[in-house]
């Protein structure tokens, strides 16, 4: 008999849609939105429940540090100091990325630095065959050609235009600049990198002045031989 009526044609039940005239609420609420709603209220009813009744029966006497090393900015609770949520390989790795960063820039500007000192260097002393030399436009290649066709005797120095001579000095200064860049680059680097080492795992012991073959001003330390398996 159950087969029977289960062969049979049904009528499907559908729920109403939202009348017309109530289109602008929005789309009207289903039983199945009203189950997740009502249950979503009983949650937050019963934590509520729970915190009043730990509230009502909590300890007057009771204390802990946390009290004092956190504060409520317009009724948010937020701690004073906030946790470190990375261990310490993580913090090591984070690191040594940042050495490597450092290091790349580091070896950057040495190139850079070397490419304008080559420059520089070819300008100032140039050699005994054919030399070459540029301008910007044809004007400046005109008083070149000028210039360079006066030399009647082999020694007789050229005088350069104003416009080279410019050019020149600003190439020295950012070849200045880029020295002291790659400088201290390569000094975060050191510092870095010794920073990097002290934290590592294992017994270490500052060494003393009179056990040091050269002295520095840095402190030196030894790590305390350890046994692999």
């Amino acid at each position: 008999m159950s087969s029977l009526r289960n062969a049979l044609p049904r009528r499907v039940h559908k729920e109403r849609a939202q009348p017309r005239h109530r289109e602008k609420f929005g789309i009207l609420e289903k039983h199945k939105d009203y189950v997740i709603r009502a249950r979503q209220y009983q949650k937050k009813a019963e934590t509520i429940r729970k915190l009043k009744e730990k509230a009502a029966f909590r300890n007057p006497d009771e204390f802990y540090f946390k009290m004092i090393k956190s504060k409520t900015v317009d009724g948010v609770h937020i701690p004073a100091n906030q946790a470190n949520t990375f261990s310490q390989e993580e913090l090591l790795l984070m690191k040594t990325q940042d050495i490597g960063y450092v290091l790349q820039k580091a070896q950057s500007e040495k190139k850079k630095v070397d490419r304008l000192s080559s420059v520089l260097h070819s300008v100032n002393n140039p050699s005994s065959s054919n030399h070459v030399y540029f301008a910007d436009d044809r004007d400046e290649a005109k008083e070149l050609q000028g210039r360079l066709l006066q030399k009647s005797d082999q020694g007789v120095s050229v005088s350069w235009p104003k416009r080279i001579k410019k050019k020149t000095a600003a190439s020295y200064k950012e070849l200045a600049a880029r020295k002291k860049r790659a400088y201290d680059l390569e000094k975060m680097y050191m510092e870095m990198a010794y920073q990097k080492e002290l934290k590592k795992k294992g017994q270490k012991r500052r060494v003393k002045d009179h056990e040091l073959v050269s002295p520095t001003d840095r402190p030196v330390y030894k790590w305390e031989r350890e046994r692999k398996r």
